[in-house]
């Protein structure tokens, strides 16, 4: 019989690349993860790991069994979110990945009602890339993500998570309030603040000031959307900024509409297997009536 923990090991080891990366998120030695490693292949009977380079590679047989262990927690999943209906309460711990205006804007009210409604629930949120947080979830690090996705860019789809569309906002182009840029063509001089490379946000923009016929002057890079609004409203930049940033806040910046209206799709995502789970079902409904509230902002 194949040990379930071994074959999780496994599956580990093809979604993080190496040893040492499946030794720090299981909180295990490397030559702790290799010896098990070692054992599952005398349970097999077969080769599952090769030597390349200096790291290792999966076998086609290791392959098959990391297809098995998937079907394997995901029945275990399944099996903890029954016992989780059958209970009289509901209880239990959701590890939950959020996107910093997520963050701000939705989870304060969800956290309030949770701990209202259902006390014995343990909510545990890690503030996340939506990108990252999306293949962390599908790798089990997470039970759901709340993430972002903006026009032209669509987010990764990983097997076996489940979408719900939460609320959607305008995307505008915040500038100092005495400004006189009045559309985006008028922002060509400007120095911009953007996020890093790679983020969707920076992909959205950089594509619409292209498409209105210039290059941005980007002087300002960070992926805290706080420390962007404060730019603005000092008067040392531009960006465009998705309206939920500004919820329970005022601004002394002014918020340019941009031709086509575009706005951002907010979502959750969670692994189908534990979609039943009471703990997961009452979250996901605080999270859509925190987002309703917000509807029209």
């Amino acid at each position: 019989m194949l040990d379930v923990r071994r074959l999780a090991l496994l599956r580990e080891l093809s979604i993080r690349g190496t040893l040492a990366a499946v030794a720090e998120s299981v909180h295990l030695s490397p030559s702790a993860v290799s010896q098990q490693l070692a054992q599952l292949e005398k349970e097999a009977g077969v080769e599952l790991l090769r030597p390349a380079g200096r790291r290792v590679q999966l076998t086609p047989e290791a392959e098959i069994l990391v297809a098995s262990a998937t079907e394997v927690l995901d029945v275990l999943e399944r099996a903890q979110a029954a016992l989780e209906v059958a209970s009289v309460s509901v209880r239990g711990t959701v590890r939950v990945a959020v996107f910093q205006s997520a963050a701000l804007a939705l989870m304060p009210a969800a956290l309030t009602a949770m701990r209202e409604q259902h006390p014995d629930v343990r909510i545990e949120m890690t503030q996340h890339e939506p990108e990252q947080a999306l293949h962390d979830t599908w790798a089990r690090d997470f039970d759901m993500v709340v993430a972002e996705q903006y026009p032209a860019h669509a987010a990764p789809r990983h097997p076996g998570l489940e979408r719900q569309e939460l609320t959607t906002d305008a995307i505008r182009l915040a500038v100092p309030a005495d400004s006189p840029i009045r559309s985006l063509d008028d922002a060509r001089g400007a120095a911009w603040v953007m996020e890093p490379y790679g983020a969707a946000s920076r992909h959205f923009a950089e594509q619409r000031c292209r498409q209105a016929g210039f290059e941005p002057d980007v002087r300002y890079q960070t992926a805290d959307l706080q420390a962007q609004m404060r730019l603005v409203e000092s008067g040392n930049a531009v960006a465009l900024m998705p309206d939920l940033i500004w919820t329970g806040r005022g601004t002394t910046s002014r918020l340019v509409d941009l031709a086509d209206a575009p706005r951002r799709q907010i979502f959750t995502a969670q692994r189908g297997a534990g979609a039943a789970s009471p703990a997961m079902r009452e979250f996901a409904r605080v999270l859509r009536e925190a987002a309703g509230h917000l509807e029209g902002v």
